[in-house]
């Protein structure tokens, strides 16, 4: 195609997706407010030609084209990008809950790609990647120049190959290097076990199976405990995010009236508002929601939800802050765009963006060391002590309190640890109550 015809058929194009009228010069010019949007067209299209006739090396138009769109975009905010067939492909795949890679979410930062979080049980969870670290080089190539989805692309590959990530994290004086092998990323996105007398649920992800494996697994222990059932721990840290409807369906899922949370976009007919629906699945049970700085998007939604309405306790720490709506819009035979269209508010009007969920009480992780207080002699040890008349047992000593359950099964998270405590807490003191109102 001649260089003039393909300017002006690339003037053409641009102008029509911009909404300009593509007829006469005379008519584009003419309308209110198009002749300065004809003239940046104009100027994309004379830098177009240029690169395509002068640039070192041969690039192809629609390498160029493709460039040119995902850096408008990604020049608009860290979550706008253009996605071509393959990656949409992908996206779509993921959304479904099996998809290729590290199992790690990531972000732009400051030229370098920053970890919101690794998903549970894939190879960059495994290989110790945290929430907050940054990525530097890939397999021993820089990061500093790419773009997200550049940098992104470098991080897949075929299954089991071995990829090295160099990695900065807060506290640590010099960058180190994990490796670790690329898989097929299966996403459970519930996890759930009771925890003596607490239904304990981990989400992951939030993709298309999340709320209704939530609610069949919440089911079956809540069933399993029948009335001895004391508390729900709704686990969100180091989750991500993902489909709105799915945090839509979770927090509904525990919120019987009101909105969840509303959406404005830049006109002002474009507020869009989510209310729950009748109904508690487990029927106003005490709830702690546990986040900490991984928790980003939806499960921001869900915490900031359940918070609002005081349905749950949110512990933890101060969450990633994501609060932007991304829209997947197609382009016919030509992938898609993710662009940003709204911000989202929780249903106190809060927006959490670049700011984050704060909760309720501050629990930051730790590893705890039980000290050994024990004096020695008790009462119990004395020659001659008087008798317990209500003692249970032949030596005389108090009768055991009632069991509360099994501690964590894992000793080391100390959060967890801290829920558990508050909810059987909460029982206690509701149970004391109850028996003193009796009179």
């Amino acid at each position: 195609m001649p260089r003039i015809a393909l300017k002006v058929s690339l003037l053409a194009a641009a102008a029509f997706a911009a909404g300009v009228s593509v007829g006469p010069v005379q008519q584009v010019v003419a309308q209110a407010g198009s002749a300065d949007s004809f003239r940046q067209l104009k100027l994309f299209g004379d830098v177009y030609e240029r690169v395509r006739a002068e640039y070192v090396e041969e690039v192809s138009d629609q390498k160029l084209v493709e460039a040119a769109i995902n850096g408008m975009l990604t020049s608009l905010d860290p979550h706008s990008s253009y996605l071509d067939t393959e990656k949409y492909r992908d996206m779509q795949v993921q959304t479904r809950g099996e998809f290729g890679g590290l199992g790690i979410e990531v972000t732009m930062d400051n030229g370098l790609v920053k970890v919101v979080s690794p998903i549970d049980d894939t190879p960059a969870s495994k290989a110790g990647v945290q929430p907050g670290d940054f990525v530097t080089h890939i397999d021993g190539e820089p990061v500093m120049g790419l773009s997200l989805s550049e940098a992104v692309e470098k991080m897949r590959g075929p299954v089991d190959s071995k990829i090295d990530l160099r990695l900065l994290r807060k506290g640590r004086e010099q960058p180190f290097d994990v490796s670790m092998n690329r898989a097929v990323i299966k996403i459970s996105p519930v996890r759930a076990h009771v925890e003596g007398d607490v239904a304990y649920v981990r989400l992951t992800t939030f993709n298309e199976q999340t709320a209704s494996e939530m609610r069949d697994k919440l089911e079956e222990m809540t069933h399993k405990l029948g009335d001895k059932l004391t508390g729900v721990v709704l686990d969100l840290r180091n989750n991500p995010g993902g489909l709105l409807d799915q945090a839509v369906a979770v927090a509904d899922a525990f919120i019987d009236k009101g909105e969840i949370v509303s959406t404005r976009g830049r006109r002002p007919d474009s507020i869009q508002r989510f209310n729950a629906r009748p109904g508690d699945i487990v029927t106003n049970v005490p709830m702690v929601v546990l986040i900490n700085g991984g928790s980003a998007s939806a499960s921001e939604i869900v915490a900031g939800a359940l918070q609002d309405h005081h349905r749950a306790i949110v512990m933890g720490t101060q969450s990633f802050g994501k609060g932007s709506v991304q829209t997947i819009m197609p382009l016919s035979g030509n992938g898609a765009i993710r662009l940003t269209t709204a911000r989202y508010y929780t249903p106190a009007g809060t927006s959490i963006q670049a700011k984050g969920s704060v909760p309720d009480i501050e629990v930051h992780q730790a590893n705890v060391e039980t000290l050994d207080d024990d004096p020695g002699r008790r009462e119990a040890d004395l020659r001659g002590r008087l008798q317990n008349e209500q003692a249970t047992n032949a030596e005389g000593a108090p009768a055991q309190p009632p069991e509360m359950g099994e501690p964590p099964t894992d000793g080391k998270d100390y959060q967890l640890s801290r829920a558990l405590d508050l909810l059987r807490g909460i029982s206690l003191y509701e149970g004391h109550n109850v028996t003193g109102s009796k009179g």
